[in-house]
């Protein structure tokens, strides 16, 4: 697959990416640099949901269910270039075959390789018990207060005041627009 197909060239010698902002190069080398004797490897992860869905707070408290596919690339420190424009062109290639993954991943449902389901296991559970019980404990005793008190105002009230509340509170976290215009000139000119 060729990568002008996918990107188009931006400024110098940058490609803009069809699916993913350009990398932050300084950021990376520098902390690539920092924690090169502390770190083993870098990770690169792809998020894809089936059919183009967008998964919202508001959809997994509704019970609304999202199916996901996950590619992880593992790259040793050692493998990474130590010079700073090295590891930048290196950290763009990189992108470049993100998109390039992106783009067969539009194309085909997913992703090349194998597939890995891993097994559900009971420890995800009990810790997600554990921490919903401390942390939700407070207001699970306010609740019980509420309907204790026999109140049927004060029990009414309470109910509509926590369903606009949460769901106030929830779509707060829905994303209205994505992009950025970070290394196009095009934009930067319209600004």
């Amino acid at each position: 697959m060729n990568m002008c197909e996918i990107s188009r060239k931006v400024g110098g010698n940058l490609l803009l990416l069809k699916y993913h902002l350009l990398p932050r190069t300084k950021g990376f080398t520098t902390t690539l640099q920092c924690l090169k004797d502390t770190v083993t490897a870098v990770y690169d992860v792809t998020l894809n949901f089936k059919d183009n869905q967008t998964p919202t707070l508001l959809g997994i408290v509704n019970g609304k269910k999202y199916k996901a596919n996950l590619s992880v690339r593992r790259f040793p420190v050692e493998d990474i270039p130590d010079d700073e424009q090295e590891c930048a062109n290196w950290l763009h290639k990189l992108y470049q075959e993100k998109d390039a993954l992106q783009e067969m991943y539009s194309k085909e449902g997913k992703f090349p390789g194998p597939t890995i389901i891993p097994p559900r296991r009971l420890w995800t559970l009990l810790n997600f018990l554990f921490w919903a019980t401390l942390l939700l404990s407070p207001l699970i005793k306010f609740a019980c207060g509420v309907v204790v008190s026999g109140s049927p105002l004060l029990i009414i009230g309470f109910i509509i005041f926590l369903i606009i509340a949460i769901r106030r509170l929830i779509g707060v976290t829905e994303v209205k627009k994505t992009g950025s215009s970070y290394g196009d000139q095009e934009a930067k000119k319209q600004n």
